[in-house]
This record gives C-alpha cells, sequence and structure tokens, in this order.
C-alpha cells in the first residue's frame, strides 16, 4: 500500500494519521508502520516490507495509472477533485461527491449511522450534513476551527486534559479556547499557516486520553468497508 499525501498535511488527529510520517519520518499506528518514501521505487519497497509508505504527491511525476490494480480517493473532499473510474483495475471513492458505476467503481459511506462503511455500488453516498458526528453528547461545538488567517501555536499538545475556556494557543493574534471540558483529541501541527474557519482542533468530552491513540470506530467501518469493495472486485 502506497499512500499519496500533501506536502504539509492538514490531518488533525495526528497520532492516528499516517500523514504525520510526511513531518516526522514514520509513526505506528496501532501496530501499523507508515514511512516516509522520497521515491516511487522507495515506496514499492517499503510496501513490499509489509509497511504503509507515504509519498509527498506534488514531489512525484504522473503516475501511470493504467498499472495500478487499485486506487482509493480517500481525501474526504465532499467533491470529486479529479478521480476517474479508468484511473484503475478498482477505483473506490469515500463520501458524497461520487457517483458509483460513473466516476468509480464503488463508494464507501462515510455518513454516521446504520449505512456507515457500507459499500455503494450504484449510486451516490448521503449528501454532506455540514454538522461533524456527535461525540460524548457534543457535536460542532467540539471541532475547533481557527478564528483568522495565519500561523498556528499551540500551549498545548494531544491528549492533554482541559477546562472550558482555557486557553489552547492562537492563529496569527487571535486566541484559541476550548469549547468545554474534555480531552485535546486532535490539533493540526504548530507552525502551519491556516485559512479562517479551517478545522485545526477536536476536543472530546468523554476526557479519555486513551482515546486519542486509538482509531475511530468511524474510520474502522470505512477501512472496512475499502477492503470489501477492493476484494469484490478482485474476485470479479
Amino acid at each position: 500500500m502506497v499512500v499519496l499525501e500533501l506536502p504539509e498535511p492538514l490531518a488533525v488527529r495526528r497520532t492516528v494519521s499516517l500523514s504525520t510520517a510526511v513531518i516526522d519520518g514514520e509513526i505506528i499506528v496501532q501496530g501499523m508502520r507508515g514511512v516516509r518514501a522520497e521515491s516511487f521505487a522507495q515506496a514499492l519497497a517499503v510496501a513490499e516490507q509489509g509497511d504503509a509508505a507515504v509519498l509527498v504527491a506534488a514531489e512525484l511525476p504522473p503516475l501511470d495509472r493504467a498499472r495500478l490494480d487499485v486506487m482509493v480517493d480517500a481525501r474526504m473532499a465532499k467533491r470529486n477533485i479529479d478521480t476517474s473510474i479508468d484511473d484503475a483495475e478498482s477505483v473506490v471513492a469515500l463520501g458524497p461527491g461520487f457517483t458509483a458505476g460513473v466516476d468509480c467503481h464503488a463508494v464507501v459511506e462515510t455518513m454516521r449511522g446504520p449505512n456507515l462503511g457500507r459499500v455503494v455500488w450504484t449510486g451516490q453516498a448521503q449528501p454532506d450534513t455540514g454538522t461533524p458526528a456527535e461525540l460524548g453528547g457534543r457535536s460542532a461545538d467540539r471541532v475547533v476551527r481557527a478564528p483568522a488567517a495565519g500561523a498556528v501555536e499551540w500551549r498545548i499538545a494531544i491528549g492533554d486534559v482541559v477546562s472550558g475556556g482555557q486557553l489552547l494557543g492562537a492563529v496569527g493574534d487571535a486566541t484559541v479556547r476550548a469549547p468545554f471540558d474534555g480531552v485535546v483529541r486532535g490539533a493540526i501541527r504548530s507552525g502551519m499557516t491556516v485559512r479562517a474557519g479551517l478545522k485545526i482542533g477536536d476536543v472530546d468530552p468523554r476526557s479519555d486520553p486513551a482515546e486519542c491513540w486509538k482509531i475511530s470506530d468511524k474510520a474502522l467501518a470505512v477501512g472496512n468497508g475499502v477492503l470489501e469493495a477492493v476484494q469484490v472486485r478482485l474476485r470479479q
């Protein structure tokens, strides 16, 4: 498996994101090791050893997509940026913005509920509501967004227990405070320059620091859906 990432990843849950390897060189997520590779050849060597290779997409020459067995568009952009059903033998996309049978072979549902992780073979996933899923009785207010454009500087770390109103850091000259009592479940890397309104943090009201290093139930369900779609396509 080879993962393509941005040169400056925007992941908030960095403790469970393979994109963290772009800056740190490697990361272990619940036993899975992600390693940054500097070339496609090196990425293949890493993958053959059983690890997940992480490549910066901007540094790559155009890929010969005709050689790909499987391609997964996991950008969660809520729209189709440039994915085509001809990109690989099996093209799987996550969430809204794609039509199975038109611009991909299968879509995996990402909306929490009874259909989370299900594979859609014809048509589309449920439309984006723009509201984060409820967690510990909190929904939109658990997401920390940049109050202004500028560089992010944190005074806390992922896993820290915080109180409502506590100073978490700043974006430029604007301060960022905790929306309620909880644990900092995610925080975009300090030093990143962001636009106003971008998601830069996540506070978990369940107040269990151990959860910060676990893949979420949603991610597991979506991942299982991708695996199911790939296995079905390979059998076909």
